[in-house]
């Protein structure tokens, strides 16, 4: 039986302590944020921003209603095509994008 006192290894005390500090879901967001980026392109990525992965869908926001009309009618199933190409591991099935206006950022 292992009490409180006895030594723990390194892994298990940085893996709590990572946890607790809410790093790795800073990195993630910010590795997301890269793997849209490189989806999107830059002329698209400046006008969005990433929110989050539920459910296999990837959320996104958007400053303006015209850049959410030309991704939602013309540029979805490419760049859905795309970020399962090149990160089948994040498993995502579809886009959803939400207007958030100039705020992003």
């Amino acid at each position: 039986m292992k009490k409180d006192s006895d030594p723990r290894h390194l892994s298990s005390a940085l893996s709590e302590l990572i946890a607790l500090k809410g790093l790795a879901r800073v990195r993630g967001e910010t590795q997301l944020a890269a793997v849209w980026s490189q989806a999107a392109g830059p002329e698209i990525a400046v006008g969005t921003q990433v929110r989050c992965i539920r459910r296999g869908v990837l959320h996104i926001d958007v400053t303006n209603a015209a850049l959410m009309g030309e991704l939602a009618g013309f540029h979805k199933q490419s760049l859905l095509a795309t970020l399962r190409e090149q990160h089948a591991d994040l498993r995502i099935r579809d886009l959803k994008f939400r207007l958030r206006g100039k705020s992003i950022g």
